[in-house]
């Protein structure tokens, strides 16, 4: 018995592990276009319209929300996972 809970808690911490890598691609993504939007803002700041600058700025902020949301959703999965990796060990020792 105590074989197969430790067999589902490593298939569990594997899950949690792959989960992670699946969502740390588009939160890298996110930070980058964030960054290029913002330093596209500073850097026309001085040669463009100021309507433009506000334009770049307020798209920054967006992918600032994105990338909140995104990190928020992810926290959501892993603490999912690791909610049902616990009650089924639970079950195991409630037997």
């Amino acid at each position: 018995m105590s074989c197969s809970n430790i067999l589902k808690n490593a298939v569990g911490i594997v899950g949690v592990i792959i989960i992670l890598s699946i969502c740390i691609t588009p939160i890298i993504k996110l930070t980058t276009l964030m960054a290029v939007y913002y330093l596209g803002s500073a850097l026309c700041q001085p040669i463009a319209d100021d309507k433009i600058v506000k334009l770049l700025g307020q798209i920054g902020g967006t992918f600032k929300l994105l990338l909140a949301i995104m990190c928020s959703i992810s926290v959501m999965l892993i603490i999912g996972v690791t909610l049902v990796i616990k009650i089924s060990n639970s079950g195991v020792m409630m037997q």
